[in-house]
């Protein structure tokens, strides 16, 4: 009997990184698994390899910045599965173009709001009425490191800090209905996206690299427990999801090999 037995989850983001792998291991853990991804091929691709694994899983084209259609999907999930009792906002990211807020333009600022923050809203001003039907759940959403220190992206470390916020909120909202919301803030994590942004051969190798790169380069050197993998954020999404997790509600976890408790942020000079 896995620690997951019985249970629904949706995730956003599915199709790669953290939240496929977070599925993969709801899925070895007994749970059925909604996968919201934006990207078919990446999603389809999901969903095979969670049945591969033994588990259940049901893939739904989804821009989780659209209202309509984050409703649909989630609607969809648990009609699938007959409810829903774990919600995953995984979804997320920065842009390169997070600069300096007097140079930045405005729709990347909007941009990364929808994505990083509207998008986490939507998933639970919709999945909640389903969470509340089913007598409680778990939420969980993902901030960043970045979201607790000042940083070189100004609109990606402002959604993440406003996640701490927001999960803290529905925690207090709706503790006294059985649904805790709780945030994982991971560190620097080899996930596909960021092995193609900092292990980049011909970045590495330039002569030149921006502060930027030079900047997180070095950050990546001084992590105590070094960067970590994906599924070391599913074992966490894991116990939070599960009744091990019952008494943990409002909470933060900084899974961030120890980076933001330790030292000092690099900024690259503007």
């Amino acid at each position: 009997m896995g620690r997951m037995a019985g249970k629904v989850a949706f995730l956003t983001g599915a199709g790669a990184g953290i939240a496929k792998a977070t599925a993969l291991a709801f899925a070895r853990e007994g749970a059925k698994v909604g996968l919201a991804e934006i990207k078919p091929e990446l999603g389809r691709a999901a969903e095979k390899a969670v049945r591969e694994a033994g588990g259940e899983a049901y893939f739904v084209e989804t821009d989780v910045t659209q209202d309509g259609a984050v409703k649909r999907a989630i609607d969809s999930v648990a009609a699938r599965f007959g409810k829903l009792d774990v919600l995953v906002n995984c979804a997320g990211g920065s842009l390169q173009e997070d600069v300096p807020v007097h140079k930045m333009d405005l729709d990347i600022w909007e941009r990364t709001v929808a994505l990083n923050l509207r998008h986490p809203f939507l998933c639970c001003r919709h999945g909640i009425p389903h969470l509340l039907a089913a007598g409680g759940g778990s939420i969980i959403n993902f901030g960043s490191w970045l979201g607790q220190l000042g940083c070189e992206k100004p609109a990606y470390a402002a959604c993440k800090g406003g996640i701490v916020a927001f999960t803290r909120t529905i925690a207090a909202q709706y503790m006294a209905n059985g649904i805790r919301a709780n945030a994982i803030a991971p560190g620097t994590i080899r996930t596909e996206r960021s092995l193609a942004r900092w292990e980049n051969k011909d970045m590495l190798l330039a002569d030149s690299p921006s502060p930027d790169v030079r900047a997180r380069l070095a950050v990546r050197k001084t992590y105590p427990f070094s960067v970590g993998e994906s599924e070391d954020i599913a074992a966490i999404a894991v116990f939070l999801a599960s009744d091990e997790s019952r008494m943990i509600t409002g909470c933060v976890v900084p899974a961030d090999g120890g980076r933001s408790a330790c030292f000092k942020l690099m900024v690259p000079e503007q």
